[in-house]
């Protein structure tokens, strides 16, 4: 796939985020990633809400490979990237670095399938999403 466009989300680290030495738990980076996907679907013209409604369909997390290099800490503000690397027939792959002042602090590859919204079985990405991540 081309170059794409970064997708930025800025997330300021809360205390609730972070374990008693004040740095970021772990599993919370899963959850800033998961919201800057959301938030680059919507940026691209799909709420989350829209997708099951009208089209019947959910983005699941298939897999992640997930490197941590640096921790973030208690009210730091840290930016989390997103960028469409790879669009197949049922599934995409993005590549989401969380970085502070441009340096990285967790670098992540992950692959979200489609999946029917009642039988949550795989399903084809609908043409309209397809070229809509197509363009950007």
């Amino acid at each position: 796939m081309n170059e794409r466009r970064i997708f930025h989300w800025p997330v300021r680290v809360y205390y609730e985020d972070t374990d008693a030495g004040g740095v970021v738990y772990h599993s919370q980076y899963l959850n800033f990633m998961e919201r800057a996907r959301t938030e680059w679907l919507r940026s691209i013209g799909f709420e989350q809400t829209v997708l099951r409604a009208s089209f019947d369909i959910l983005f699941v997390v298939h897999s992640m490979q997930i490197q941590f290099k640096k921790a973030a800490r208690f009210d730091e503000l840290i930016d989390i990237e997103t960028q469409l690397t790879k669009l197949k027939l049922g599934s995409f792959e993005c590549a989401q670095t969380i970085t502070r002042a441009q340096a990285p602090l967790i670098q992540a590859q992950v692959k979200i399938a489609c999946v029917n919204a009642n039988t949550f079985k795989p399903t084809g990405i609908p043409a309209l999403i397809k070229r809509r991540m197509e363009s950007i």
